[in-house]
């Protein structure tokens, strides 16, 4: 990862209430709400994970 692009990435978000951000290194999905971040889970427990394409040059 370069030093100029961010950790995170904002997937979703809905005005000041809460975000939703993607670790572009692990996937994985978070909640960001003003009061802290929460990891997005699936039914089973494990973390929802993002898969991002490489784009082909």
């Amino acid at each position: 990862m370069s030093e100029k692009q961010k950790r995170f990435e904002t997937s979703y978000s809905q005005g000041l209430n809460f975000a939703v951000l993607v670790d572009r290194q692990t996937g994985v999905n978070y909640l960001m709400t003003s009061t802290g971040i929460t990891p997005l889970l699936n039914p089973d427990g494990t973390p929802i994970v993002t898969v991002e394409e490489k784009k082909q040059s």
